[in-house]
């Protein structure tokens, strides 16, 4: 949710119906997103079951669900046997759609590491590079963009004791390479609630958590950064369920996406009642913690006692 606008004021959808495909579209993301939701008016205009278009394109139902989320690549053959299966034959409306292959097959910065990133992950990449607003509530750890290169080497170590050292080094750039989006034009608006349990657990000696605290420090001066702390001495509070991401796009055709990391792999919700339910703990959580200039104090504190 926007600080300080509802979200109805945050943005306005266009209305439902197929949308023009030569509208310009952001990055590879959204242009799978926006293909997708297409292919899904028009699959769902003409009664076509996905079984039906699966079979259609040589495939299963489910590839016609990932593709329709936008969640793998796409193949333009399929994308060419569909839109004729769905009964589209004006050749500017075909040509359009299938601009959208190739915007949507964009390689992401990742890809040349893409052997270290589990799929479920690569994801979140991707929505992570389009988000216009990204919020996020943290317990065990600093936000991955957050991070300092000596902490996150201590946290990526965490979960990888036996790989070789070039592999951790390699994990070690790819986060530092993530935080560039932060500082580049059209940045996102990042907004993290870092519980005081994840300042207090040491990831390697006190000098490397000093270092991440002045790190937080420097980042919370960033016009599209915005930092809080939740102190111990709150209690209970709204976000006790554990960490949770919320993203929000500027295109219209993308929904607000709640991105649940687990062990070894992750939910994405992206029905408006389940989204709604966490901006609420969103708003709360952020109504309890420290407000940001106060959080700039806490950390000054917590770093004199490391």
């Amino acid at each position: 949710m926007v600080i300080g606008v509802t979200p109805d004021a945050s943005r306005r959808r266009r209305p439902l119906g197929p949308a023009d495909p030569n509208d310009t579209v952001g990055g590879p993301t959204v242009s799978r997103i926006v293909l997708g939701t297409q292919l899904r008016r028009l699959r769902e205009a003409n009664g076509i079951s996905r079984e039906a278009a699966g079979a259609h394109i040589r495939a299963s139902h489910a590839k016609i669900s990932r593709l329709e989320l936008g969640r793998v690549g796409f193949k333009e053959r399929d994308i060419v046997d569909l839109l004729t299966l769905y009964g589209v034959t004006d050749e500017k409306e075909r040509a359009g759609l299938l601009g959208l292959v190739d915007q949507a097959n964009v390689r992401g910065w990742w890809q040349q590491d893409s052997d270290l990133l589990p799929s479920w992950f690569e994801m979140y990449l991707r929505l992570e590079q389009e988000a216009s607003i990204i919020r996020t509530y943290q317990v065990q750890f600093v936000p991955g963009l957050l991070q300092s290169p000596e902490y996150a080497r201590q946290v990526i170590l965490a979960g990888h004791r036996n790989d070789p050292d070039h592999e951790i080094d390699r994990r070690v750039q790819l986060r530092i390479d993530r935080q560039k989006m932060l500082s580049e034009p059209g940045a996102p608006r990042f907004w993290a609630v870092v519980d005081e349990a994840a300042l207090s657990r040491p990831f390697g000696p006190s000098e490397v958590m000093r270092d991440q605290i002045d790190h937080l420090l420097e980042m919370s001066t960033m016009p599209n950064v915005t930092v809080q702390v939740l102190p111990f001495r709150f209690g209970g509070h709204a976000a006790a369920g554990g960490p949770f991401t919320i993203l929000r796009f500027a295109e219209p055709d993308l929904p607000d996406v709640v991105y649940l990391e687990q062990l070894n792999s992750a939910v994405y919700l992206e029905k408006r009642s389940d989204v709604e339910e966490y901006l609420g703990v969103m708003e709360r959580v952020s109504v309890q913690a420290e407000t940001p200039v106060r959080t700039r104090t806490v950390l000054k504190e917590l770093r004199t006692r490391l």
